[in-house]
């Protein structure tokens, strides 16, 4: 999936243009799967700090190099199905972009999904390419079935889908208004870049930032938000569940990823299995993950709770999952 999101990308955006933020345990395999990205291109963090900071810092190297560019922020873990769309998308967002609006790509809805955020969309900036650009009035939270249908119904309202376009520049202007002492650091760690301290500067710095996220704390807050509308046959892949929908959607047909599943009457269900064979036995819609050292099950409607179990083992000083 990461290298589908690049290749996506590399019709609007040459390699040497294109930047990953990763932590530093995944930036030599993110190298092995993207050899066409120079190394200086990889920005590892020591530690994670949250969507926030990996943008600022992003932006801020971009800008370094052109405070005018058109940065593109796009998650590894989409799966879109129209790419000259997506990438249609992109273009018209760039327009929007330029005129000093950060813009997000929102998603027309296709059923009441409660699995994602919503955006409220108000009143028409400007059309280009069959796109029309909108204000953004408000950014709505996961919402409850009976509220997704009346978003649904009333059309005013996108899925959040974290895609979001803007200048270097503009970005930067907005955490230097909502979070000055982030923008003071990452603009530090920015100037040391190219030079021998870059990475005493990160080691020193990074870990001072504040856990930020940019939606729900720079892109809800901000004044200048705008939203270009797309329909791209999109999904966020966010977790093993939604990955099992894609690979066979509406079956009870079982996904094995890895491993060797010997199953008696099992149904519905995703094994990743490892080094030895995954034995299940009158068992539907579970996920199996064999870690090694930890062995995952869980109801496959339950996915979104494994975050919640992996924090509180961490708080505990156990790593479940990596």
């Amino acid at each position: 999936m990461l290298q589908a999101t690049v290749n996506r990308l590399l019709p609007v955006a040459c390699p040497s243009h294109i930047f990953v933020m990763t932590g530093r345990a995944y930036a030599e395999a993110v190298r092995r799967q993207l050899p066409s990205l120079s190394a200086e291109n990889i920005v590892a963090e020591p530690i994670g700090r949250g969507s926030g900071p990996a943008l600022a810092l992003g932006a801020a190297l971009i800008a370094r190099r052109d405070p005018d560019a058109i940065v593109g922020s796009f998650a590894a873990d989409h799966h879109i199905g129209d790419p000259e769309a997506f990438r249609a998308a992109v273009l018209a967002a760039a327009d929007v972009a330029l005129k000093g609006r950060l813009v997000a790509i929102g998603i027309q809805p296709t059923y009441p999904e409660t699995g994602y955020g919503y955006i409220r969309s108000g009143p028409v900036l400007f059309e280009r390419g069959g796109f029309t650009a909108r204000l953004v009035e408000e950014f709505k939270e996961k919402p409850n079935l009976k509220t997704a249908e009346r978003y649904l119904t009333n059309g005013n309202y996108l899925w959040n889908a974290s895609m979001f376009v803007w200048r270097a520049a503009t970005l930067l202007e907005a955490i230097q208004e909502l979070f000055p002492e982030m923008h003071m650091v990452v603009t530090e760690i920015a100037a040391a870049w190219d030079s021998a301290e870059r990475n005493r500067v990160m080691d020193d710095l990074w870990p001072t930032l504040p856990e930020v996220t940019n939606e729900h704390q720079i892109m809800e807050r901000s004044t200048r938000m705008a939203v270009v509308p797309a329909h791209l046959d999109w999904t966020d892949v966010g977790d093993w569940n939604r990955l099992a929908q894609l690979m066979v959607p509406q079956s009870e047909q079982n996904v094995v990823l890895s491993g060797t599943h010997i199953s008696e009457d099992t149904r519905s269900s995703l094994v990743l299995g490892n080094s030895r064979p995954v034995v299940t036995i009158g068992l539907e819609n579970v996920l199996i993950v064999d870690a090694g050292d930890v062995l995952l099950v869980c109801d496959r409607d339950r996915v979104q709770d494994i975050r919640g179990v992996v924090e509180r083992s961490h708080a505990a000083g156990h790593v479940l999952l990596p």
